[in-house]
């Protein structure tokens, strides 16, 4: 199955669809985003505040599959709709899933390709900061479309200070960290610069906004590491 990038997104969907790098794609969250582990465990206590022991969660931005695995073993009752438009990625979600794709749907494309639901509670991490401002709102709209009244929507992405003296600043420590936990320099540099150059980056003020006008209420954040942010928001 082909998918046609949307605007904007045809370097990052290249990238995703590439084998070789696909396979390294596990360790680079890992490395880039501090408390990767500690952000699935929140998010899966976060959806489970008032939702159903059998709960159908909306996952847009699935592929890879770590937080769809995080979840899927914390809550044997739930069932899972992932989608993603690079299907190498979720190639890669099915085998870290394994058998917990008995309760796992995995769909290649966007967000207009997911059902409509009603669903339980959606998530959506490292995903949103690929979308500029229009595509981001539309994105939280359908997603918010597709949820129960008051059901909980927890996002977590790049969000950080984008003036002039702030900017370089975060991205430099946005860089300092993966070093530190021993990734190669070079590479990190290099990754530095297409996050300087291409990720659609706003003020976390900006993104609660967003979600105001995707339609989402009792906007919290609950996760700050460096340049990412999370927030829990229900329908």
């Amino acid at each position: 199955m082909s998918i046609e990038a949307k605007p904007g997104q045809e370097m990052f969907l290249k990238a995703f669809e590439d084998p070789v790098a696909v396979a390294r794609y596990a360790e680079g969250p890992r490395r880039f985003v501090p408390g990767l582990e500690a952000l699935h465990r929140m998010t899966g206590l976060l959806l489970a505040e008032g939702t159903p022991e059998d709960a159908k969660i909306l996952v847009p931005g699935a592929g890879g599959g770590s937080e769809l695995k995080a979840l899927a073993e914390a809550q044997p009752g739930w069932s899972f709709v992932g989608v993603d438009p690079a299907g190498e990625m979720l190639r890669l979600a099915a085998r870290a899933l394994g058998p917990l794709m008995e309760r796992t749907q995995l769909i290649q494309g966007y967000i207009d390709d997911a059902p409509d639901g009603p669903f339980d509670a959606a998530t959506c991490l490292l995903t949103l900061h690929f979308l500029d401002v229009p595509e981001r709102t539309r994105t939280v709209r359908e997603i918010h479309r597709r949820l129960r009244p008051g059901a909980p929507f927890v996002t977590a992405h790049a969000s950080f200070p984008q003036g002039p003296e702030k900017r370089d600043v975060w991205l430099d420590r946005y860089a300092a960290y993966p070093v530190a936990m021993g990734a190669d320099p070079v590479e990190v540099n290099r990754a530095r610069g297409a996050v300087a150059a291409s990720l659609n980056s706003f003020t976390p003020e900006q993104d609660e906004a967003i979600l105001r006008d995707g339609g989402f209420s009792n906007i919290d954040l609950f996760y700050a590491a460096f340049t990412w942010r999370g927030w829990v928001a229900h329908a």
